[in-house]
């Protein structure tokens, strides 16, 4: 009797290993297929991007953002489902939860997500619609928003950036796989009065906060994207017009660069400047020759 009791013990642990590896089995089969479906929605959305980065005609970009990111987000929310996976788009969130990291990193990396999550719900609500956008070397620039903010109790234009197409690479440390970005920037701002008289000038390097893989922070972001904000000074009352070049360079893995130059030219809202007789703080003054400063002497001559 005991002799077959061992036989149906080992007949029986032998049945339970085998559905253990085939749970296991199961397990990474579907782990790998949601990884396929997710890689073929991407892969979709870069075929269809390249014409949103380089259409020429603006009034038709902005027609066809909404349909075009609406289609994208139609296809995460398929997937999502058929894979019994969470809405919330906060993993990352939970992830920062079990690191055990102190408070001030925490409270750092959850504002990067903050950041990047405030622009993922507008290009997933259909509220994604730029104050200005141009295109230029298969790279597009909008400039999402231009609020007055209080930075360190001082009022500043946020001039709020997505840069679509700048080059990327991923590339392998060890086990660790990390995605290298190329996108660097240099802004101008040219101020003047309303007859073309220059007032002043301002330069600046990459933007704040800029955020060179969005997909970090959640992982459905619409890839190959760069975020970023400006944070100006509000600039003098005679101020009535302002040109701001912003000029980024890419360099792809294969050695080739590309830099794009994006013009905007506007009138100043009275938002933007101070109060008459208020002064600009932090500026310096230099000397230009007069036609330089005033155009319209040089005509005279």
């Amino acid at each position: 009797m005991k002799r077959y009791f061992g036989v149906i013990v080992i007949i029986a642990g032998i049945l339970i290993g085998g559905v253990m590896t085939y749970r296991s089995s199961s397990a990474k089969a579907l782990e790998a297929q949601r990884e396929a479906d997710f890689t073929r929605i991407q892969r979709e959305y870069l075929e269809r991007v390249g014409w949103m980065r380089t259409n020429p005609d603006e009034a038709s970009y902005r027609q066809e953002l909404s349909p075009f990111f609406k289609t994208y987000f139609e296809q995460i929310s398929a997937y999502q489902s058929r894979y019994k996976l969470s809405k919330d788009f906060d993993a990352y969130l939970i992830e920062l939860e079990k690191r055990g990291e102190t408070d001030d990193r925490i409270a750092d990396r959850k504002a990067f997500y903050d950041y990047t999550r405030k622009v993922f719900d507008q290009m997933r609500e259909g509220r994604y619609k730029p104050q200005w956008t141009a295109t230029d070397k298969g790279m597009r620039l909008d400039v999402v928003s231009s609020d007055v903010v209080m930075v360190l109790n001082k009022p500043q234009v946020r001039l709020q950036l997505a840069l679509w197409g700048a080059h990327r690479e991923e590339r392998t440390d060890g086990k660790v796989k990390k995605m290298v970005t190329s996108a660097s920037f240099k802004t101008q701002w040219k101020l003047t009065d309303e007859r073309g008289k220059l007032i002043g000038e301002m330069t600046g390097e990459d933007p704040s906060m800029k955020v060179d893989f969005p997909e970090r922070f959640i992982a459905e972001f619409p890839p190959q994207m760069v975020l970023g904000h400006y944070d100006m000074d509000l600039v003098p009352n005679e101020v009535k017009k302002m040109e701001i070049t912003f000029n980024v360079s890419s360099r792809a893995a294969s050695g080739g660069d590309a830099t794009a130059t994006y013009l905007w030219k506007m009138e100043v809202p009275s938002g933007w400047r101070l109060g008459a007789g208020e002064k600009w703080e932090g500026a310096e003054v230099t000397e230009r020759s007069e036609e330089e400063i005033d155009p319209s002497k040089a005509q005279k001559k």
